[in-house]
């Protein structure tokens, strides 16, 4: 079998390290946004990049006359109201969230608790029950604190993403007077902030818990990674709330402001006089930021776990060697590494000067970071991994060599990379597919959403044999634990990932507030530049997030199956084709609970915004002020409402199943769910992405054809307008609170995979 080359000892040290790298960089980045001043001493603004100083740092305001001083207080109120409103958002949602925590807290020590009786004793071990293991007590207790480990850990991720966020978005509006290199640098920095902290703070709170739980467990390493697993549930949990609150917040506001704005008033995007802009704006950031922050922590947190626990069963768990058993943890460690080095390339190595340049910056990120996590991946499976040692496959131990696991992380990073430009290709308007759905808008609404809904079901082909190929390679080199190295493959570069992605956001916002405090129209081109870019590129996180969930499930499902002692997964048995049927329906209704909760949220902000244009007298020649306050209420009181019911039912789901009907049927409901959910949520994503992209095509005018169908206000652009609209629940909203659904109803399965195993299936007990 042999030994790894890197000691135990190394190991310790490593990971921790990396971490704190992480943290620090994200730090140094804060600092440089920081220093873009948000008073009207231009003097510190531009003095703080000798880089292209001259024409690029001359303000365009002064060309045009207008008075700077003013345009800088104007943006930095913006700025607070936005920040106030989602502090505010956030604290009530987790007020709510924190309920939930300690009541399922109580529910997972008491459930895992009973599994013995609340006996003290030791009890043989699940695996190898010649050896004594720790109580099932004890399991209940750290899985318990494992729990709320998690959850605080993605409560935290969200909020200090938004915290980054509403810090950044004003400076990046004044960085566009000086050019959109400039705007670029500062949006891409306060993203990676977010995406170095959140990765960083995720494995550094994993390390720290293995080790806090190693003194207590010893030797015992099924039960404690057992325990661990508790993370990944707490993780998800807060997720799933922050993904399906922010996702109705935002798209209650958006759809509001877009129908009375856009449509019926005819005024811009952003316009100061529509009451819903501050609400949407809010929106952006409690739903693209600090949701995506806690969903993509999430699945970080699960796929590791699910690594874990398959490793602690194998011969690096038997054998305790801790260097193979940390294996997922150094791939994480390089993984920041290689991310650092990536990002200095969009901010330090090359320059920005044209608006054309954007898309390819990001993509090249993309490109970079996989290229070179390629390398780091082979070299930690050389250092960190013994020659040949055998994993743990469905009660028989199955031999692998080191070079097969670093092919199947191989596999899961590059299938990532697929998926993401398949992904852009279809959502981003500079390729036919949008093209065509801009087109369709001729002929009226009715075509459009035609087209996009066909767009959207045919997206969906590639991404799925890109998951379909990677899980067949990377099972039959590794089997489960392949699969779980493989979903981490498609992390590993999560602090690139999630800078991109909280790019988009950031852009959004720079753009609403140019709008909002007056400034030129030249500043909105740049603005929009970068907006138009971020959606492309939040799509492509959209797909990454997806495709990671896909196979981070299946990991998670494969670890149930074999804690639940059930030797296979019979579709043929009533009992689990019956949970197949009952799982694949469970994303259509949640699907159906989070429209729902959009539509009637933004039928409650259209209402308020045409009673506030109809009734407060100069509101549309711009002498009134409307009352941003009253929608920013409707927004949050709606979505902390609606978010109860299909969190409820994700959340209860696998407990009613597991303790009614047992692991087989429970199994069935799994993998049904996993294998439906993955279809709707990319292809809701990538409708929602084209609807989006195809009215911003028709709104820029930058082709020959575009400008046949504008100008904005046109028929064409109204018809855009109400597919965006109708597109704006399924990508913001359903879309991406799926993949959290697929994951969450997987570990929480295995969670509790003791106390269904002993007690399970009460009903086919009685009858």
């Amino acid at each position: 079998m042999g030994s790894a080359i890197l000691s135990d000892l190394a190991t310790e040290i490593v990971i921790p390290v990396c971490a704190v790298i992480g943290i620090v960089f994200s730090l140094v980045q804060w600092f440089l946004v920081a220093r873009i001043k948000l008073s009207s001493d231009r003097h510190s603004s531009s003095s703080n990049n000798g880089k292209g100083a001259g024409y690029g740092d001359s303000l365009i305001e002064e060309e045009e006359g207008l008075n700077d001083h003013n345009v800088v207080a104007k943006c930095a109120d913006i700025q607070n109201a936005i920040s106030e409103g989602a502090t505010s958002f956030l604290f009530t949602e987790y007020q709510y969230v924190g309920v939930f925590m300690v009541a399922f807290a109580i529910l997972i020590f008491v459930f895992l608790g009973s599994v013995n009786s609340f006996s003290t004793k030791s009890q043989p071990c699940t695996y190898n029950p010649q050896e004594m293991c720790k109580p099932a007590l004890a399991t209940a207790i750290f899985s318990t604190i494992s729990f709320l480990l998690g959850a605080v850990t993605s409560v935290v991720s969200g909020f200090l993403g938004m915290k980054i966020a509403t810090f950044a978005n004003a400076r990046t509006t004044l960085e566009a007077r000086k050019g959109v290199g400039k705007a670029f640098i500062a949006a891409f920095r306060s993203g990676a902030v977010m995406g170095f902290l959140l990765a960083a703070n995720g494995l550094l709170v994993l390390f720290i818990a293995i080790n806090l739980f190693k003194l207590y467990y010893g030797d015992d390493w099924e039960g404690l990674f057992e325990a661990i697993t508790g993370y990944g549930l707490g993780g998800s949990s807060m997720a799933l709330f922050g993904r399906v609150g922010g996702g109705i917040y935002t798209k209650a506001a958006d759809v509001g402001a877009d129908l009375v704005g856009k449509v019926e008033r005819n005024i811009p995007e952003d316009d100061p006089r529509n009451p819903a802009v501050i609400a949407d704006n809010v929106g952006d950031n409690v739903g693209d930021i600090a949701g995506m922050g806690s969903d993509l922590f999430g699945s970080y947190a699960e796929s590791s776990c699910a690594a874990l626990v398959v490793a602690s069963i194998s011969s690096f768990g038997i054998d305790h060697d801790l260097t193979a058993m940390c294996y997922p943890l150094l791939v994480s460690s390089m993984g920041i590494l290689v991310c650092l080095i990536t990002t200095l390339f969009a901010t330090d190595f090359f320059e920005i000067k044209a608006v054309k340049e954007i898309e390819p910056a990001l993509k090249k990120q993309l490109i970079i970071s996989t290229i070179l996590m390629t390398v780091g991946v082979a070299f930690v499976s050389w250092i960190a991994l013994p020659s040949s040692f055998t994993i743990f496959n469905f009660g028989s131990q199955k031999v692998v060599k080191n070079w097969q696991l670093f092919l199947c992380v191989g596999v899961g990073l590059w299938a990532g990379l697929i998926i993401g430009f398949v992904t852009e290709y279809y959502t981003s308007n500079a390729y036919s597919p949008v093209q065509d759905v801009a087109d369709s808008c001729r002929t009226g609404a009715a075509t459009n959403v035609i087209f996009g809904l066909a767009l959207g079901y045919k997206s969906v082909i590639i991404p799925i044999f890109a998951i379909a190929v990677s899980i067949f390679v990377s099972f039959s080199f590794a089997a489960m634990y392949g699969i779980a190295v493989a979903a981490l493959g498609m992390l590993s570069t999560i602090a690139t990932g999630l800078a991109i992605d909280a790019y988009g956001p950031i852009s959004d916002n720079a753009g609403g507030i140019a709008e909002m405090a007056g400034m030129s129209h030249r500043i909105r081109e740049r603005t929009d530049a970068l907006d138009a870019a971020g959606n492309t590129t939040a799509a492509i996180g959209k797909g990454f997030a997806i495709g990671s969930a896909a196979l981070v499930s299946l990991a998670l499902f494969g670890a149930f199956v074999s804690r639940a002692a059930i030797s296979t997964v019979d579709v043929l048995t009533p009992k689990v084709f019956i949970g197949l049927l009952v799982g694949a329906m469970l994303p259509y209704w949640f699907s159906a609970m989070t429209m729902k909760s959009v539509g009637s949220a933004a039928l409650k902000m259209v209402e308020e915004v045409r009673r506030q244009f109809d009734t407060i007298p100069g509101l549309m020649e711009g002498i009134a002020k409307p009352d941003y306050a009253t929608c920013v209420k409707i927004s949050t009181d709606a979505s902390i409402k609606e978010m109860i019911p299909p969190g409820a039912l994700v959340m209860l789901t696998p407990l009613i199943v597991g303790t009614l009907f047992g692991v087989e049927t429970l199994s069935g409901v799994l993998a049904g769910s996993l294998v439906s959910g993955v279809q709707i949520a990319i292809s809701a994503s990538n409708t929602g992405g084209a609807w989006d992209n195809a009215k911003k095509y028709i709104e820029a005018g930058a082709s020959e054809h575009a400008r046949d169908l504008g100008p904005k206000g046109s028929d064409p652009h109204k018809a855009a307008v109400i597919g965006d609209t109708i597109g704006d629940p399924l990508k913001d909203t359903s879309g991406p609170s799926l993949n959290i659904l697929i994951k969450l109803m997987a570990v929480e399965s295995l969670v509790f995979a003791p106390f269904f195993a002993t007690h399970g299936g009460l009903l086919f007990k009685i009858f």
